[in-house]
């Protein structure tokens, strides 16, 4: 059953396939497997939480298309989003683990996901050990960028800030197809972007005019464009080792 697999298939190039291949060479049967958590589609309509803070029983999703956030609400109304999710991306997992979640779930533009509930992840995980490990390494990554995003907020100014946010976001598209060191395609607004690195979307807009005219980054109707992509990862002191995205450790 499992010849029906061939380089290049749908299963192999869906957005989550890709992703878990940087970390474990997956094979054919642990690809059929990660297909199965694909059974249940669902769409959402952009602006319409999917999870709400402080919802239990909750399932995961993956993201399969559009991109959403990750948000904190706190008690005088104002927002801090944690992250944006993008194809690939989990959305949920810690839920299905604490059984409460600790943060709501927006999507930014329409979105398709399929959901996971816990005993579809760990029937595949305990068929698969091996890809546990990869979904084990998708959330230490995700928690190594939450490390660099207090870092960001915390020391680095306006302008680096912004340039850190971009490079993250294109290295993270690059690794499902969606971007490269020319640029990616970007349906965020200055509003949600102020929400995410701790700027008012004036001082966003701001920063982003300042860092075209250096010549390093031009962010204009729903495109990034890295001028000088050498210049801005400089600038913005950018390795993107903590990604860790240079290839499958596990064979």
């Amino acid at each position: 059953m499992f010849s029906i697999l061939r380089k290049g298939t749908i299963i192999e190039t869906r957005p989550l396939a890709r992703k878990l291949g940087a970390f474990v060479a997956l094979s054919e049967a642990e690809l059929l497997v990660l297909e199965r958590l694909h059974k249940r589609r669902r769409t959402f309509v952009a602006g319409c939480d999917l999870v709400h803070q402080g919802q239990a029983d909750q399932a995961a999703y993956i993201l399969l298309s559009g991109w959403a956030c990750s948000y904190k609400l706190l008690h005088d109304g104002q927002r801090q989003i944690v992250d944006f999710q993008i194809p690939g991306d989990f959305l949920g997992l810690r839920s299905v683990v604490l059984h409460v979640s600790d943060h709501s779930i927006e999507p930014i533009t329409d979105i398709e996901v399929t959901e996971v509930h816990g005993s579809d992840l760990f029937e595949a995980f305990t068929e698969t050990p091996r890809l546990a490990t990869a979904v084990l390494w998708t959330a230490s990554r995700d928690e190594a960028m939450v490390v660099e995003h207090l870092v960001g907020i915390g020391r680095r100014g306006a302008a680096e800030r912004m340039a850190h946010f971009l490079l993250e976001l294109g290295a993270r598209l690059s690794l499902v197809g969606m971007g490269d060191e020319g640029g990616y395609d970007c349906p965020l607004t200055q509003y949600l972007i102020a929400d995410a690195i701790g700027l008012s979307a004036v001082h966003v807009n701001r920063v982003l005019r300042q860092l075209r005219e250096q010549g390093m980054v031009t962010f204009r109707e729903g495109h990034v464009t890295f001028d000088n992509y050498d210049r801005l990862a400089e600038f913005a002191d950018f390795e993107v080792s903590y990604l860790d995205q240079i290839g499958p450790l596990l064979k």
